[in-house]
Parts: C-alpha cells; sequence; structure tokens
C-alpha cells in the first residue's frame, strides 16, 4: 500500500530530487526529503491543494519559480535516477515517515541555526544541515 499514488516515472523523478537536495547528507538524509515530497503530495492544504503526485509537487511553481531549487539549478536533478536512489523512493512512497520530517510540507538549509518558525510554521526538528517545519496546529490536518 502506498501513501499516494505514483508510477515508475515518479519513482523515478522523485529518486533525482532526493539526491539532488540531500545526498551530501546521506540515505536518511534522502529519506527526509522524500518525506517533505509525499506530504505535499499527501497535503490538501495551504499551497499544496493542488499538488497530488510526486511530479506534481516536484514541478510546483511558487511565486514564478519552482519550490525545489534543484529543478532550476541543479546539474544533478537532471542526472539519471540510480537504483540506490530508487529504492528510497519506493521506500518513501510505500509509508516510510519519521521525525523530523514525518510530517513536515517545507525544509531548508539556514547556514545558521534553525529558526523557531519559518514564515509563520513550526520548527519540527533538523537533520545534519536541513530544518525540517510542519504545519501549524489546525491548518493542515490532512497531512497528519
Amino acid at each position: 500500500m502506498s501513501i499516494i499514488k505514483y508510477t515508475s516515472k515518479d519513482v523515478d523523478l522523485m529518486a533525482r530530487m532526493m539526491r539532488a537536495e540531500a545526498v551530501g547528507e546521506g540515505k536518511m538524509g534522502m529519506m527526509f526529503v522524500g518525506n517533505v515530497i509525499v506530504n505535499r503530495a499527501k497535503a490538501d492544504c495551504l499551497d499544496f491543494t493542488d499538488v497530488r503526485t510526486a511530479r506534481d509537487v516536484i514541478y510546483q511553481v511558487q511565486g514564478g519559480n519552482y519550490s525545489f531549487e534543484a529543478v532550476q539549478k541543479g546539474s544533478m536533478f537532471y542526472q539519471p535516477a540510480r537504483d540506490a536512489e530508487r529504492r528510497l523512493a519506493r521506500k518513501n512512497l510505500k509509508f516510510w515517515r519519521r521525525h523530523p520530517s514525518k510530517y513536515s510540507l517545507w525544509y531548508f538549509n539556514p547556514f545558521a541555526p534553525c529558526p523557531p518558525t519559518w514564515y509563520g510554521q513550526p520548527f519540527a526538528g533538523q537533520y545534519k544541515n536541513h530544518c525540517f517545519y510542519e504545519p501549524a496546529a489546525g491548518s493542515c490536518d490532512s497531512v497528519y
């Protein structure tokens, strides 16, 4: 059983994004990025009411830019998916969820301590260089 519907192309795309965004943080860091992708597709709230697949999430444009910087700037994102990252993506899609990204919809690398909120959303936790943020209480029950 999966959290969201997906195809083999979705797995490849998600694997590429996970690697591009977090390869330097190892398998766990890539899994946390995968959680955020799945959570955004599952969420039916805030900025995520019109995204339902990994592809929708990864290519979502907000404020004139892609939501994930790797789509615009990441040469690693445009390299073929590798089997190791495909396995991680499938694991995410089949319900792997863990703190700090278990319910997170956002993450970023601040190059400084993680702020307690980010655009009004509470800090969920940190893994290596990435800070993860969950939706504020009552603002997005569909992610839980």
